[in-house]
């Protein structure tokens, strides 16, 4: 009996830890880290005044109905340099030609059979032409000059690849979404870690709505890669060099309108964070991936919280009648899983309930997304 207890003491106290280092430890080493280092990029000028050559691949399939405006928006970036547009379409059936016509030689149109979007990318950057490779989505648009903002930073020759900021409309108040609050603080805070990471070192990936690439850089995407926008830029990094977090390069995007469409966007998300430890181990070699400590600590932590919840919630509860202690941190999970099962079911629109479920729709969805990988379903669309 003794043994068990210790067991579950040890379990106990285990799993606070990492909860506690993943969501708190972890930033606050981050903040000092960063305070010190400061390592952001050396802006200065291209050389003769020269900005590189770019291309803007956008990956579509189906969204005809927001290409021609998205189309105009990039047109309109103010961008010094030579500049390519390619819109490669995935198998779409909603005549993305007719959308891309008005606009004549300056977008190139890629027509693909269905074979998803790493595909698609990877024809996209096959065509380029320009040094750099700037990827975009359909659905979002860039702010005034988000392009120059973004390639600005490829004058530190250190540099490999950028992530520009995504603003959502929850950020600003602007939401028409149930989960809105909470999808507002959870990407203020990630946005916030992206930043400070980029001044340590690099970022642990990229935002897929806005990011740039060396096209030297560029490797191949496996077919069924779920997040180009990981893989890539952690490949940069592999490679030797950084991706760093360029703020006044912005993009806007709504968010996900209910905890359904977000559950299915975060285990997609968290899919492909199991998925790139299978397609990139290096990145669990600390010699080898110059932001080891940074990527346990941010995405494999990410993956191991979900566990270490369920243990601390199992070893409180057989613990309770030892000492007063064990019985507040069950008392307290009860708690916050109560608000959180109010957000969900009861469509409690109080923010403490709104912030606890995403936190718990967040930690399943991690759960979600590994046991989707093992059955092998389809998670990129």
């Amino acid at each position: 009996m003794l043994a068990v207890q210790g067991f579950m003491e040890l379990v106990f106290w285990f799993s606070v830890s990492v909860v506690f280092y993943v969501y708190a430890g972890y930033p606050l080493l981050l903040a000092v880290w960063a305070r010190l280092a400061d390592r952001r990029p050396r802006i200065t000028h291209f050389e003769h005044g020269r900005w590189p050559s770019i291309t803007v691949v956008v990956a579509v399939r189906n969204e005809a109905h927001r290409l021609t405006a998205r189309l105009a928006n990039l047109i309109e970036q103010d961008y010094p340099g030579p500049r390519q547009i390619i819109v490669v379409s995935d198998g779409s059936t909603d005549e993305p030609a007719r959308a891309v016509a008005p606009f004549g030689r300056d977008v190139q149109l890629i027509e693909l059979p269905p074979g998803g979007k790493p595909a698609a990318l990877n024809a996209g950057a096959m065509a380029a032409r320009g040094a750099i490779l700037v990827f975009a989505d359909a659905r979002q648009r860039f702010a005034p000059g988000a392009l120059r903002a973004l390639v600005a930073n490829f004058a530190d020759p250190e540099v490999g690849g950028v992530t520009g900021e995504l603003v959502l409309d929850c950020e600003v108040g602007a939401a028409d979404s149930t989960i809105g609050e909470g999808i507002g603080l959870y990407w203020k805070y990630e946005k916030w870690l992206r930043r400070n990471e980029s001044r340590v070192w690099s970022t642990l990936g990229a935002t897929g709505a806005i990011y740039a690439m060396r096209r030297s850089l560029w490797q191949p995407l496996p077919a069924s890669s779920l997040l180009d926008d990981v893989l890539a830029p952690m490949r940069a990094v592999l490679a030797g060099s950084r991706v760093v977090f360029e703020e006044a390069a912005v993009a806007y995007d709504q968010a996900s309108r209910d905890a359904a469409a977000e559950s299915r966007r975060k285990t997609r998300t968290l899919a492909g964070n199991y998925q790139i430890l299978a397609q990139e181990p290096r990145l669990l070699v600390p010699i080898v991936n110059p932001v080891w400590l940074q990527y346990v600590s941010h995405k494999i932590g990410r993956l191991v919280v979900p566990w270490a919840l369920v243990a601390l919630l199992v070893s409180s509860a057989v613990l309770a009648s030892l000492a007063w202690l064990y019985v507040a941190a069950f008392v307290a999970q009860a708690a916050f899983y109560a608000l959180a099962a109010a957000g969900a079911w009861l469509n409690v629109r109080e923010r403490l309930s709104r912030v606890a479920f995403t936190f718990v729709m967040m930690n399943y969805s991690a759960v979600a997304g590994l046991a989707a990988l093992r059955r092998g379903r389809e998670v990129w669309r």
